[in-house]
């Protein structure tokens, strides 16, 4: 698997020096860039890969790791989602048109070696999807997730465990329905594309929750806020509550290695490298800046449940239905090539991306003005505990 990764990085002597300089920040001219990239292509025999989706978390860090590898990307998207990151990158890259639920015209009578399922939000999608392409592309890549194990109730979850295929009846609780209901999602849509390209063409990647800039989910955004503005911080969760996340790019980057190597299989694709407790993900993601401020672990779950704090991502409470989420085995995955870059870079340069022109001032003041969410209510929490602490 690496052979491939190194024989490029080797030989590929003008593209090993692009990356230096811009590594260094000395290459901006996009000029130079394509001609870079041209060069890979003609040394390093580039794939034609197709990307489902591809304009908004996940899509624009492919782009650019496969971009700069010297592959040729096309798009699909209903052409409605604006890139908040990388967008410089995209008139290079081909833009096509339709939509999954009932036009999937401008795939028709095209061929690529690797399309990439990143928008399988639907069952059908993901069927009808790889049944038009069946002939005419090489291998089909699903971006599934390890919400395919819910209810996570074991520990050391591996790529075998058995998955969800259907939703349980009679269901009372809204998040267990949506809990099982994208589980049995994901999990019925990887076997839609097995079904269709077999075993030996598929490649299923299982993220755990995905960080870094370009989220748009805003579930993790709360770390890189708070962390920037030092102080007192909340830290929840019990000495060794385990939490599981992995840097968007990391998982970008790997998947084109491993399109590269035509690798198949299931993996999960999930950080960091070593087991991390929530205490000791914030002490580390704290010295992404350098203040001063105090860490105030509330490890009172009745409290936090009180105080409507049940999550704050990567952390989840650790009972019932979710007592495993955070205990996905990684294993695999680590000896195909996963890596994990440091922590601190991840909460940095989300931050930056945060407050960055991609970001709009409306999407901000959502996340920093919401009176339920914990930045607004953080200190009432705090002063809280700290009365319960003192009669104590």
């Amino acid at each position: 698997m690496y052979t491939s990764r190194r024989t490029f990085l080797q030989n590929s002597t003008k593209l090993a020096a692009a990356l230096t300089l811009a590594a260094s920040g000395l290459s901006s001219c996009t000029n130079a860039q394509t001609d870079e990239r041209k060069d890979a292509v003609d040394e390093n025999k580039p794939l034609k890969i197709l990307i489902l989706g591809g304009t908004s978390f996940l899509g624009p860090h492919q782009i650019k790791a496969a971009l700069d590898r010297g592959h040729q990307i096309s798009t699909f998207t209903r052409g409605k989602t604006k890139p908040t990151i990388h967008q410089d990158l995209f008139s290079e890259v081909e833009a096509l048109v339709g939509d999954r639920e009932n036009d999937l015209k401008a795939l028709e009578g095209r061929d690529w070696d690797v399309v990439i399922d990143n928008s399988g939000r639907r069952v059908e999608w993901t069927k009808k999807t790889a049944e038009l392409l069946r002939d005419r592309v090489g291998q089909y890549v699903y971006i599934s997730s390890t919400g395919v194990y819910y209810p996570y109730l074991t520990e050391h979850i591996k790529e075998d465990q058995p998955l969800v295929m259907e939703v349980p009846s009679p269901l009372e609780d809204e998040e267990q329905k949506l809990e099982y209901g994208y589980g049995v999602m994901k999990a019925n849509s990887e076997q839609a594309a097995k079904a269709v390209f077999g075993e030996e063409r598929t490649l299923v990647i299982r993220p755990t929750y995905m960080v870094g800039p370009a989220d748009k989910t805003d579930r993790f955004i709360h770390w890189p806020i708070r962390l920037s503005q030092g102080g007192k911080t909340l830290v929840p969760g019990k000495t060794g509550d385990p939490v599981q996340y992995i840097d968007v790019r990391d998982v970008a980057d790997w998947m084109i290695q491993l399109i590269e190597a035509k690798t198949t299989g299931v993996f999960n694709a999930v950080g960091p490298a070593e087991a991390q407790d929530m205490y000791t993900f914030v002490e580390k993601a704290s010295t992404a800046f350098d203040l001063e401020r105090e860490l105030i672990q509330i490890d009172d779950y009745d409290f936090l449940k009180a105080n409507k704090i049940p999550y704050l991502i990567p952390w989840i409470l650790p009972e019932g239905n979710n007592w495993g989420s955070a205990r996905v085995n990684n294993q695999l995955a680590v000896a195909k090539g996963l890596s994990f870059r440091p922590l601190a870079d991840t909460i940095r340069d989300t931050h930056d991306w945060w407050i960055s022109d991609g970001v709009s001032q409306e999407q901000r003041d959502k996340v920093m003005k919401d009176a339920k969410g914990v930045l607004m209510r953080e200190a009432e929490v705090l002063a809280a505990w700290e009365a319960i602490q003192n009669k104590g």
